[in-house]
């Protein structure tokens, strides 16, 4: 017996998403048309979108030295960081799931308590480490702290549960070693998970401003974020190249959900389903 569901959407329904959809996405167009926006355009609703569409805010920007330069460090702290999460997360989470050694358990549930803890309690601590051991304003304290986190490990070693031992007596039995096994076996089947891992450490890092702003003082190395927020003045606020500013900060983040939103979604659902 055939049974045939109809899937239907009721119009009320539309009534309701497409006001969110509107809330949502209408500050971003309103972004985008003021850094179109001519210098000294006013931002009232009626004469903005009358105005011309110009393309000198995006070029003083990016000519700019400031803001290059803290597009450059932006870039390149967050894949610093990025890369040594997927690397240093992956050994640590293989190395809390398949093996057992003394003290394995302590630390994994000391990995748990460091979650329950709020990263801005660290704030202080790490400012005067950093600050003792002759690392403050440099890339190492913006870098260095944050190249493992424990949920990566958390989310690598749980996800290790969902792949059998099976494969690696296998390998084993070939006559492969641990380090062959772990990155010719293990590190393609955790594609999905790692993926999720780097697109979610590169995007914590491209839009953190706190730690950025406490950990470094001089310009060369401050963060798209810290560099944003310092252009906003006393006395007055040039919207449109404050406008264009953060538009160029949207583009990566926007590029990475194009391109990665299949890893994301496959790294969300994998082990859905228990085998």
């Amino acid at each position: 017996m055939n049974i045939y569901v109809e899937n239907k959407i009721s119009p009320g329904r539309y009534l309701v998403l497409i006001p969110l959809t509107i809330v949502m996405i209408g500050p971003l167009i309103w972004m985008l048309r003021v850094a179109f926006a001519p210098t000294g355009a006013s931002l009232d609703f009626p004469e903005l979108w009358l105005s011309e569409f110009t393309f000198s805010n995006f070029y003083d920007s990016l000519t700019s030295g400031q803001l290059s330069r803290a597009l450059f460090n932006s870039a390149f702290v967050g894949a610093a960081v990025t890369i040594g999460n997927v690397l240093f997360c992956f050994l640590s989470g293989y190395a809390l799931a398949r093996k057992r050694f003394p003290g394995g358990k302590l630390i994994f549930i000391s990995m748990l308590m460091i979650l329950m803890v709020p990263t801005h309690v660290l704030i202080i601590p790490l400012f005067l480490l950093l600050t003792k051991v002759g690392m403050f304003d440099t890339y190492w304290a913006l870098i260095l702290p944050f190249l493992v986190s424990p949920i990566g490990v958390f989310m690598v070693r749980q996800y290790f549960g969902g792949i059998p031992v099976s494969l690696e007596e296998a390998a084993r039995i070939d006559g492969a070693g641990e380090i062959r096994i772990l990155f010719t076996v293990l590190a393609p089947l955790c594609k999905p998970i790692l993926a999720v891992l780097a697109i979610q450490t590169f995007l914590t890092n491209w839009n953190s401003f706190l730690y950025p702003f406490i950990l470094t003082s001089s310009e060369k190395l401050q963060t798209l974020p810290v560099t944003l927020a310092l252009m906003q003045g006393y006395q007055a606020i040039d919207w449109q190249r404050l406008m264009a500013g953060s538009t160029l900060s949207v583009i990566p983040v926007l590029i990475i959900f194009i391109l990665f939103q299949r890893q994301i979604v496959s790294g969300i659902t994998a082990g859905a389903v228990k085998q």
